[in-house]
């Protein structure tokens, strides 16, 4: 799977762009089956997840062509629907967690839809329930058989109804959408995903002849319609890259600007990291991040302890809690994380602790950073990627660190960042792939 070499402790400095968004681009990717007619999408990111889903569309009988680097024209207007019940759609479904989405869209346009048991980060229980409720409230007959892993849905018309979500899933949300978005009659989604992504998401199905209201809401309506045509679209910039930088940027003490973020579509990100102590400025659309050898740690106004913790949109996203961690470890004082959302998260805490850090793993889902202040640096050591943001998180630690840090299994990271040895190298990092 790949390693990277570090040689940590030298300042980075310049610009650096953030790639288009992996969890939109992933869902935007599965909304081409809606429709036969051509649709083009820009700024797609080029990673391993991204360029899986690709594949797999292209395998289906998904006509793909490539425009430019980051710009795909994808035409559903001859889909295999037997090739979903093959060996080979197993075994690619199953290497990706987004190839959940395909389903929705399948079962709306098709009447039917597969999908084996899909792979991804190993970060805890990730239930698919809310995707299969929401489609059996449409009016889909479901199954799973336990001994091939593999799920079929099917319905001879879907029908709008009213449904309260039993947990705010993005990728549920999300599929749900897509299959209501041709359902018979009034579908009303409660206690819905309002991501900035998913509002992406129907933005885009609107511009295809839908009729989705109340974006940006955690009640969304969606009114059935009878065809979706072709249209152009454009992914936003990945946040969770934008928040890695941001945090690579601190612990490295280095004088970055960050391009093009969309910063209204930010959130409370940039305020999170403001509660660590960090200095950053919004320059027009550009986040600039100055160089800075001490930041503190708040604390909140009766003097306790910061508690820094995830949860759905607009809170926290569970995605930069690692990033957090690890730039925590070298602030001025001490906080709390506190993963709510998925309870194996926090477990490459024990690899920051083997570099020097300070950080009590109180439990699966918390963890206690004393920050070193800069009085002690990080250290190279040889470690291995267990995900994509954990990966991230150790990569950022190497840059920081005394010494030669060895990183191994960088498929992971691959899978969520596009060119990242080049773009840090650009930026005067000392990193090499071997």
């Amino acid at each position: 799977m790949g390693t990277f070499v570090i040689e940590g402790g030298h300042q980075l400095s310049g610009e650096i762009q953030p790639q288009g968004a992996k969890n939109e681009a992933l869902q935007i990717i599965s909304a081409v089956l809606l429709t036969p007619e051509p649709v083009t999408i820009s700024n797609i990111p080029n990673i391993v997840d991204v360029n899986k889903l690709i594949d797999l569309l292209q395998s289906m009988g998904v006509k793909v062509e490539r425009l430019a680097p980051d710009t795909y024209k994808f035409q559903a207007d001859d889909v295999n629907m037997d090739y979903l019940t093959s060996e080979e759609f197993k075994k690619k479904g199953s290497s990706l967690r987004g190839s959940i989405m395909i389903m929705g869209p399948l079962l709306t346009r098709f009447g039917r839809g597969f999908i084996p048991r899909p792979g991804g980060d190993k970060i805890g229980r990730r239930r698919l329930d809310t995707h299969f409720i929401g489609f059996q409230n449409l009016g889909a007959q479901f199954d799973f058989d336990p001994k091939e892993s593999f799920y079929r849905a099917h319905a001879d018309k879907l029908k709008g109804a009213y449904m309260l979500l039993d947990e705010a899933s993005v990728t549920g949300t999300a599929n749900i959408v897509m299959a209501a978005s041709m359902a018979e009659g009034t579908t009303t989604i409660y206690n819905a995903a309002c991501e900035p992504y998913l509002q992406q998401l129907c933005k885009m199905i609107n511009s295809m002849g839908g009729n989705i209201t109340g974006l940006g809401s955690n009640k969304l309506i969606i009114e059935g319609v009878d065809y979706l045509g072709g249209c152009d679209h454009r992914c936003l910039p990945d946040m969770i890259e934008i928040g890695s930088f941001i945090g690579m940027a601190a612990m490295t003490q280095s004088e970055i600007t960050i391009k093009d973020v969309a910063y209204d579509e930010l959130g409370v990100i940039p305020s999170v990291f403001k509660k660590l102590g960090i200095n950053l400025e919004r320059r027009g659309n550009d986040i600039y991040i100055p160089s800075q050898e001490v930041y503190e740690i708040e604390s909140f106004i009766d003097g306790s302890i910061m508690t820094i913790s995830d949860a759905p949109w607009p809170g926290f996203t569970p995605d930069l809690l690692s990033i957090v961690l690890v730039t925590a470890t070298q602030a001025k004082g001490s906080v709390l994380i506190h993963q709510k959302m998925f309870e194996s998260r926090l477990f490459f805490t024990d690899k920051l602790i083997d570099m020097g850090a300070q950080i009590i793993l109180c439990d699966p889902h918390r963890a206690t950073v004393i920050g070193l202040e800069r009085k002690q640096a990080l250290r190279g050591v040889t470690m291995t990627s267990p995900d994509i943001r954990a990966g991230v998180s150790l990569l950022i630690a190497a840059l920081s660190a005394e010494g030669t840090s060895t990183i191994h299994n960088i498929g992971q990271i691959d899978r969520g960042y596009q060119y990242i040895e080049q773009r840090l190298k650009n930026l005067g990092a000392q990193i090499e792939r071997q």
